[in-house]
């Protein structure tokens, strides 16, 4: 990496994502510092480039002082995010008496489709959508059924209408996986588009099963909201955690939360379920929740700054790649279509530019010809990164 950085604009001391240099990250040991070669720029896997929330560190060190790192027990991360839902989205109906811990977001949006659906039923996506999606619903031997979303990046109605028609067909019982905030375009759903997803699904018969992992992480003056907090979602089952926003993937845990009438179909999770989150994690979560705003939103003021900052240097250096800055999420849906490529843009990009993005290809119908670029790293490096993907085309 050039040691001058460039096209940078400058950044408050309370930026997270400019504490730390490039030479402490690469003593990381997780995934994203570890799956390639020193001299490449991780911007791919969805782990942000910053140190713990104070907060966040300071209950952990206090756990392991105290050696308390047993089994889960307790509703105290359900009544963190409980208020931090009353808080920051206005959703006082966050029920804690109705939620359950789960291991991640993932395990858990497995285990909530086997309570709604049979072995071998169908499951709705909106493509292009987070891979794990087609990973974790093919391993359990049910097929995907795709409503790709609209030129625009939201939800089509007409689609998604049909889709559910298709899939309650054969008599089955469809789930519906709705990704909201959208990964990997950032789409923030509206009140009224959450409203109509919960009014066709009831129409069909299909139980809305809600990755709202992102929910946190939404640009200023946007607004995330809850699909449990909508007319007529009364029967979906929502999946959150603190990993995403804090940076805690490593620190495993999450919450499922049903609506009202789905209550008694959470209650049949198996006991089991509960003893796989960390209890580490859960106390770190919690302590996000609860203590770690004030970190949270210096995070997303410099994210903000990063989107602008992209956006710009893509107008600069690769005026034929589209863009449009997100309202949610720390990750970049860019459009390398028009860049006439031979091959992947992501294997062009990492093989003569050192720059590992996400390929497209694997969020299904729509994502050829994408790249998914992480944002949550410095300015300078994702300057560096713009520089070399430019580069790599010349």
């Amino acid at each position: 990496m050039d040691s001058v950085p460039r096209d940078i604009p400058a950044s408050g001391a309370g930026n997270p994502l400019q504490q730390l240099s490039l030479e402490q990250l690469r003593r990381r040991t997780s995934m994203k510092w570890r799956a390639y070669p020193d001299d490449v720029l991780p911007l791919w896997v969805a782990e942000m480039d910053v140190p713990l929330a104070e907060p966040v560190a300071r209950a952990i060190t206090d756990a392991v002082t105290l050696g308390d790192t047993g089994y889960p027990a307790g509703t105290g991360y359900a009544e963190a995010l409980a208020e931090f839902a009353s808080k920051r989205w206005n959703w006082h109906g966050l029920a804690v008496e109705h939620t359950a811990i789960v291991p991640d977001v993932m395990l858990g949006i497995v285990e909530m489709l086997k309570l709604v659906s049979g072995p071998s039923d169908p499951v709705i996506v909106n493509s292009p959508v987070y891979p794990p999606f087609y990973q974790f619903v093919g391993n359990m031997g049910r097929p995907v059924v795709e409503a790709p979303l609209g030129a625009d990046g939201r939800i089509d109605f007409r689609t998604l209408e049909d889709a559910f028609g298709r899939a309650v067909a054969g008599g089955d019982r469809p789930a519906y996986l709705l990704c909201s905030p959208h990964n990997p375009t950032g789409t923030l759903h509206t009140a009224d588009e959450l409203a109509c997803v919960a009014a066709l699904a009831r129409t069909y018969g299909v139980r809305v099963v809600a990755d709202e992992i992102h929910a946190p992480i939404v640009a200023p003056g946007a607004t995330f909201v809850p699909y449990l907090s909508v007319p007529g979602a009364q029967s979906g089952l929502s999946l959150m955690s603190a990993s995403k926003a804090w940076n805690l993937a490593g620190l495993k845990a999450a919450l499922a939360i049903a609506g009202p009438d789905a209550a008694e179909d959470l209650a049949r999770v198996p006991e089991e379920v509960g003893h796989g989150p960390s209890h580490v994690g859960i106390i770190a979560h919690t302590a996000a929740l609860r203590s770690g705003g004030d970190w949270l939103d210096a995070l997303l003021a410099g994210l903000d700054g990063n989107r602008r900052l992209l956006a710009g240097l893509l107008a600069e250096h690769l005026p034929a790649m589209r863009y449009k800055p997100a309202p949610a999420t720390y990750l970049a849906w860019l459009d390398c279509r028009s860049l006439d490529l031979c091959g992947d843009p992501a294997t062009v990009f990492l093989e003569r530019g050192r720059v590992a993005l996400t390929s497209g290809a694997g969020f299904g119908t729509g994502g050829a010809g994408f790249v998914r670029m992480n944002l949550a790293a410095s300015a300078e490096v994702i300057s560096e990164a713009v520089h070399r993907m430019a580069a790599a085309l010349d």
